[in-house]
């Protein structure tokens, strides 16, 4: 299952690639940008809680997928780029096994522990 589960993440990432390819920025851009969503980790410096809860909104799935379509729609290449980002960075981190965050801890995630004491676990969630 593991394996399925992280195939499918890597499809995802690489429609991310796909849809960035019609959008005809550079592919710097891409490369640039990527790593942008992890900034929702902010608000670990106020608390887990706060930071549990800004880097949901810079990795969830549902998000991206409503911001490429809002792009798409209303002609925004910039919006749906900022959906594609988001999709593709979040499906790599879950290639990786890191999931979206639990109010307690960084390292609790809805693929279970990451870091010491843990392992992601993709088999349950």
């Amino acid at each position: 299952m593991r394996n399925l589960l992280k195939t499918e993440e890597a499809g995802l990432f690489l429609l991310s690639i796909f849809l960035f390819s019609q959008l005809g920025f550079s592919w710097w851009v891409y490369l640039l940008l990527i790593i942008t969503p992890d900034a929702g980790m902010v608000g670990y410096l106020v608390s887990p809680g706060v930071g549990a809860v800004t880097y949901k909104a810079t990795h969830h799935r549902g998000l991206a997928s409503g911001l490429i379509m809002v792009g798409a729609l209303s002609s925004s290449p910039v919006v749906s780029l900022a959906g594609i980002i988001m999709l593709g960075h979040s499906s790599l981190d879950r290639v990786f096994g890191y999931g979206l965050k639990y109010m307690d801890s960084f390292n609790h995630t809805h693929l279970g522990l990451i870091g010491r004491g843990g392992r992601p676990n993709i088999e349950t969630g």
